[in-house]
């Protein structure tokens, strides 16, 4: 499992398909949630904008991540 480094929450599920290099673009990313080919937290997520926390999980085939907030200097 791969830990993904974000520095604000939520973040979109698609956008992280996206940024994380499992989807071509956002629409591809999209296409890949409608189809039920994405889990969060072992569960099929449809919610194309589902917005995600520190903890979550995401798998998708045999990619697997866990999302972790870190504390940046200017962050409040």
């Amino acid at each position: 499992m791969k830990d993904v480094e974000i520095t604000r929450e939520p973040i979109e599920l698609h956008k992280l398909l996206k940024f994380e290099g499992l989807a071509t673009s956002g629409g591809a990313a999209k296409a890949l949630i409608a189809e039920g080919r994405v889990l969060l937290n072992g569960v099929v997520e449809t919610q194309k904008r589902k917005k995600l926390v520190s903890g979550d999980c995401i798998e998708m085939g045999e990619t697997k991540l866990k999302l972790r907030l870190i504390e940046t200097p200017n962050q409040p």
